[in-house]
């Protein structure tokens, strides 16, 4: 059977942050408030593990002998990783697994060229034309996930300023070359900055899971009261390696997920569009901080 894999949480985790199938919640006595929390949340059972920081090899190890195929969570322990992070033992230790996002940017920093060649060289037009009916040109906009800059050089010709960034180095360097500023920004887990008077998203948030969105969601609506993004319809997720010939994972989404999400997160959609492309349907949506 598959070793068990283990998502260590920090002690101030928030319920958004669990996307994956819990089957138990571990955490140590100072975190047991939190655990507690969590653990309902997730309809799962909790164990206080009192040895888990003093004893932290033999403590996961004896966990995930019980939870052999399945992942749990343990909070109060970070061996050294960032956090959030999932773990599995190798036998020589403990291995932090990548995520399917990290997969993913992978990908874009190995074929970042083979991706501008391969995507429409027209920016997305309906998107921009939606901001644009909301705020004024001089506008300060945060573009996430900026890729090829194509989006900034038209949002900048109508009167923007733009910050790019992409969580791929790949596509900052692109844009440095191309002689515009960018700079490196992880959606999931950087810092924005801010107050920026809108942010927008092209074509980005497809790559987060669902407990990831809600956390971006809830980070733009730091950063500012107007978003536009553009994500795509359907069910489910899948992996492809379209165009790249190298995996990446999107997360489909249907309207009323969707809009239901946004409301959880503070967003009101003020417009919602849909286009057609050669890969499927898209949602373009205008929302604002309610």
């Amino acid at each position: 059977m598959c070793p068990a894999r283990i998502l260590l949480l920090p002690g101030d985790v928030q319920d958004a942050t669990v996307g994956e199938r819990i089957a138990q919640v571990y955490a140590g006595p100072f975190e047991a408030a939190a655990g507690a929390s969590l653990a309902d949340h997730l309809g799962v059972r909790l164990t206080v593990v009192p040895e888990l920081v003093q004893r932290p090899d033999e403590e996961l190890r004896s966990i995930a002998d019980l939870h052999r195929g399945e992942t749990v969570v343990v909070l109060g322990l970070d061996l050294g990783l960032r956090l959030p992070a999932l773990v599995e033992h190798t036998g020589d230790g403990w291995t932090r697994v990548p995520t399917d996002n990290e997969v993913t940017l992978a990908s874009y920093e190995q074929a970042a060229d083979k991706f501008r060649e391969s995507i429409p060289k027209e920016p997305n037009n309906l998107l921009i034309d939606l901001l644009a009916e909301r705020i004024e040109p001089g506008a300060r906009l945060l573009e996430l996930g900026s890729g090829t800059g194509r989006d900034a050089i038209e949002l900048e010709r109508r009167g923007f300023v733009v910050r790019r960034t992409d969580a791929a180095q790949a596509f900052v360097e692109m844009m440095q070359a191309d002689g515009y500023a960018a700079d490196r920004l992880n959606a999931i887990t950087d810092d924005y900055g801010g107050p920026y008077d809108a942010v927008f998203a092209s074509a980005v948030f497809l790559h987060f899971d669902r407990a990831q969105l809600m956390e971006v969601l809830r980070r733009v609506a730091r950063a500012t009261r107007v978003l536009a993004f553009a994500t795509r319809e359907g069910k489910g997720e899948e992996w492809s390696n379209r165009h790249l010939e190298l995996p990446r994972h999107f997360v489909l989404w249907q309207e009323e997920p969707l809009r239901e999400l946004l409301a959880a997160t503070g967003w009101t959609v003020e417009r919602l569009e849909r286009s057609d492309s050669q890969i499927g349907t898209w949602f373009q949506i205008l929302a604002r901080r309610s």
